[in-house]
């Protein structure tokens, strides 16, 4: 008999039912017995116990639902070794729920702050196998999140739809793109959706190339300009702050997001209209993408064999668009930030698209 523990954590996105279902039809197949107890809400039901015991026909027809039908939370990791309210202490906690069922492993989707808890676990004793859920794409060790397509062509089709009414009114338009540390979303979709001008945070902006970007496109006689801007870019005189001095001016700033920022800061500029478009939470939801649907159901379909064979203490992976495993201590508290180098970005570069650099 196997018992295998199951929790979402995080921001939802559309892949993690497909992800477990990989996971529970490889168990399901393979061996004559298995009970998979679900925890709800995250971390949250594994540190008070709150779960429920899956049946095979939990996972029939989820494979194109969005969200999570275990539920999910943000239980940050800098407070994990902090103890609840009543003076419970979570770590403990979640070592206790997890004895207490018997369980041979826990399986355990999220992202990168998911994924250190879940390697804490790992270094407690506990048999951890992670799988990397992110609509960012920014976990280390792996080549591509699942989440992470669904997300990129929604903000797409938001950058499409964008076009035909920039055009018509001859304005300038900033389409705000999900990702406060990393790119990959804003890059990717910026392409896709043939945006001029892609702003991330990886690369600091120089407003006057911005302005001046927008200005060459101007005099080209087009009759308008699109940019796909991460929720987390960042000028460069920004980013000369500290830390603490960026937070401050964040927390006084009258602007909601950097985008209405630019906007302003480009009107003064230019003789040109700026109106910004906020795709926010439709990025995670809906169903996920075909691609989405097949990377899940390999990754856990190798969450799956893991299990039967003993392997613990790994995130399963893509590389190089084979499925791998990574140690949950590698993968812990490092980001897959883009390389302002990296060949995407140059190859975006040499077709006109302009990074504000």
């Amino acid at each position: 008999m196997k018992r295998v523990g199951m929790l979402t954590s995080g921001g939802d996105c559309q892949a993690l039912n497909a992800t477990m279902r990989g996971v529970a039809k490889g168990l399901f197949s393979n061996l004559d017995e298995v009970e998979i107890y679900g925890f709800l809400d995250g971390y949250k039901g594994l540190i008070y116990s709150n779960f429920r015991m899956l049946s095979a026909s939990d996972f029939s027809g989820i494979l194109t639902r969005g969200g999570t039908i275990l539920g999910s939370s943000r239980q940050p990791f800098k407070l994990m070794r902090v103890p609840d309210a009543n003076g419970l202490d979570k770590v403990e906690a979640m070592k206790h729920t997890y004895h207490k069922l018997n369980l041979d492993c826990l399986v355990i989707l999220g992202g990168n702050g998911t994924q250190k808890t879940a390697n804490l676990l790992s270094e407690e004793g506990l048999n951890i196998i992670g799988l990397p859920k992110t609509i960012d794409n920014d976990i280390w060790g792996t080549d591509m999140t699942f989440g992470f397509q669904s997300a990129a062509n929604i903000a797409t089709d938001a950058i499409d739809c964008i076009h035909t009414t920039a055009a018509s009114h001859g304005r300038v338009f900033i389409v705000e793109v999900m990702g406060h540390k990393v790119g990959w979303l804003t890059l990717h979709a910026g392409i896709a959706g043939g945006a001029d001008i892609i702003l991330i945070p990886e690369i600091p902006y120089d407003i006057d190339k911005v302005v001046a970007a927008i200005e060459r496109r101007n005099k080209a006689g087009k009759r308008f300009t699109i940019l796909a801007v991460a929720e987390g870019a960042i000028s460069k005189e920004d980013a000369a702050l500290s830390k603490k001095d960026y937070k401050k001016k964040l927390e006084t700033s009258p602007y909601p997001s950097i985008s209405y920022e630019l906007a302003k800061q480009i009107e003064e500029r230019t003789a040109v209209e700026v109106r910004i478009t906020v795709p926010g939470h439709t990025q995670r939801g809906g169903s996920p993408s075909p691609y989405d649907r097949v990377l899940s159901t390999r990754l856990g379909s190798k969450a799956a064999q893991m299990i039967i064979d003993g392997e613990y203490g790994y995130m399963v992976a893509i590389k190089n668009n084979m499925v791998d495993k990574t140690p949950l201590k590698e993968v812990a508290g490092r980001l897959k930030m883009v390389d302002p180098n990296a060949d995407i970005v140059m190859e975006a570069k040499r077709i006109g698209i302009s990074f504000g650099d």
